[in-house]
């Protein structure tokens, strides 16, 4: 999903100006964002009746331009008071993503799966329980998804930002609003279609033709598996492009594997190390936090 919108974005900008460049320069750059952007979205809205996915999914979306609303001034507020502050903030951005990406990888090997089981039997015996405030419990999936969506955003401004640092303040803002606009509606329109995916699929599956029942079930079929590769790709994509921000902020490291055949993997390998790394610190500032608050 996102590797095609990635390609739209190219064709476009063969045939644009210096605006549509920098635009698919900092597009290609936050395809790890927005590869796990669309696989956290799409589970965000699991679990939701199917008559209000798509509400929750508009929801989301509006929350996701507000985020943009905030972000976008605050990038060109930096990059015209402070423009130093962009290479760290691209840095802590890559970070994040290897340690998102890397406790991603640390949850699937170390979680127990009965953990998750009995969550989601949890999660469906409240939509099962009339008492249950189903209205509460989807302003709390959306509240949450648009958390997750400032975080996400935030990453994709940033590195838009490092992007077209060196450029007008006109063309800094167009790309930017370009970017995230593109990127709000590309999301979550492909989040729409993905959460509906199993609704298609059951629908034709009940039709009388055997064409439209075998395509009704192959809908079904591939939906998990779709969920599964957005979320694989993306999580590897994070790694790629935290890794390559700071093997690129890193100048000691950028020259040490500059040449090095195949890049990009010595890029995810350095995003796997940063993301332990980080991991690491921050479970042991939260666990020294526990020990503090015991005393």
């Amino acid at each position: 999903m996102a590797s095609s919108l990635l390609a739209l974005l190219d064709d476009i900008a063969t045939i644009l100006d210096d605006v549509a460049v920098l635009t698919k320069v900092a597009a290609k750059k936050t395809a790890g964002v927005l590869g796990d952007d669309l696989a956290l979205n799409a589970q965000q809205v699991a679990g939701v009746r199917a008559d209000r996915e798509l509400p929750v999914v508009w929801a989301v979306c509006k929350g996701s331009l507000v985020n943009k609303l905030i972000l976008v001034p605050a990038a060109l507020a930096i990059s015209a008071v402070a423009p130093w502050l962009v290479t760290p903030l691209l840095m802590v951005g890559g970070a994040f993503l290897c340690f998102e990406g890397f406790e991603k990888l640390a949850h699937k090997f170390l979680h127990r799966a009965e953990d998750d089981q009995a969550h989601k039997a949890e999660l469906m015996q409240a939509l099962a329980n009339p008492e249950v405030d189903l209205l509460a419990l989807e302003k709390d999936k959306i509240k949450g998804a648009i958390r997750t969506d400032f975080i996400l955003s935030a990453e994709i401004i940033a590195i838009t930002l490092g992007t077209v640092q060196a450029s007008p303040f006109a063309t800094q803002f167009t790309v930017l609003a370009g970017v995230a606009l593109l990127m709000t509606v590309g999301v979550y329109g492909l989040v729409a279609g993905i959460v509906k995916i199993d609704d298609a699929g059951l629908y034709l599956s009940r039709q009388s033709g055997s064409g439209a029942q075998a395509l009704g079930r192959g809908l079904l079929g591939a939906a998990p598996i779709l969920m599964k590769v957005l979320s694989v790709a993306g999580t590897a994509a994070m790694f790629l492009v935290g890794g390559g921000i700071l093997v690129h902020g890193l100048p000691f490291l950028h020259h040490l594997l500059e040449g090095l055949p195949l890049g990009f993997v010595w890029d995810g390998l350095v995003g796997v190390v940063a993301g332990g790394l980080v991991l690491a610190g921050v479970t042991g500032v939260q666990r020294a936090r526990q020990v503090f608050q015991r005393k």
